[in-house]
C-alpha cells in the first residue's frame, strides 16, 4: 500500500464524510462540505503524480483511482439534486457519460487497447469540480447578482462532459475500426 493508492482510498473514504457536511443541518456544513470535497479533489491529480514520479502505479491504482473519482463526483450530484440545487437530468447525463465511458474503455480493453485520458476529459473533470463547488458555496457567491455563478458553471460542465465523452467514443471507434481492418 504505497502513498499514493492511500491518497485514492482516502477520496473514497471522505465521499461519506463530505455527504453528511452537505445533507445534515450542521451550522457551517455547506462549507465544511466544500473544503473537504476540494481536498477529496485535489488528491485526484496528487496521486497519479506520485505513483508515476515514484514509479510506484499499481494494478491498485489503476482500478480505484478512476473508481474513487466516480464515487466522489457521483456522489456529490447525487447530494447537490437530493438538496435542489441540481437538476437530476444533468446528475444523470454526467453520470450515464460516466459509466458509458467505463464500458468504452472495458470493451476497448478486451480488444488490447488503452485509451487514455484526454484533454477534453481533463477539462470535463476540472469543469465538474468548479460547478460542485461552486454550487455548495451557491450563497457566498451570490451578492446582487440575479444569477448563480454555480448553474452557469454546472452548464459548462455538463458541455465538457457531452463533448468528451463523443471524443472517447470517435476516438475508440477509430481505434477498434482500425484494429479490426488490420
Amino acid at each position: 500500500m504505497n502513498l499514493a493508492n492511500r491518497l485514492t482510498l482516502a477520496r473514497i473514504f471522505l465521499v461519506p464524510i463530505f455527504m453528511i457536511f452537505l445533507l445534515v443541518r450542521i451550522p457551517y456544513g455547506q462549507y465544511i462540505a466544500a473544503a473537504i470535497f476540494i481536498i477529496a479533489a485535489s488528491t485526484d491529480g496528487l496521486d497519479g503524480y506520485i505513483a508515476r514520479a515514484r514509479n510506484q502505479v499499481t494494478k491498485l491504482g489503476k482500478l480505484m483511482d478512476p473508481l474513487a473519482d466516480k464515487l466522489l463526483v457521483s456522489a456529490a450530484l447525487i447530494s447537490l439534486v437530493e438538496v435542489r440545487l441540481v437538476p437530476a437530468w444533468v446528475a444523470v447525463v454526467i453520470i450515464g457519460r460516466e459509466f458509458a465511458v467505463t464500458g468504452l474503455r472495458t470493451i476497448a480493453a478486451s480488444e488490447g487497447l488503452i485509451i487514455s485520458a484526454s484533454k477534453l476529459g481533463k477539462w470535463k473533470t476540472v469543469s465538474q469540480i468548479i460547478a460542485i463547488v461552486a454550487l455548495i458555496l451557491n450563497d457566498f457567491f451570490i451578492a446582487q447578482i440575479n444569477f448563480s455563478l454555480g448553474l452557469i458553471a454546472l452548464y459548462v460542465a455538463v458541455f465538457f462532459t457531452v463533448l468528451s465523452g463523443i471524443d472517447y467514443f470517435l476516438k475508440a471507434w477509430k481505434e477498434l475500426k482500425m484494429d479490426k481492418d488490420k
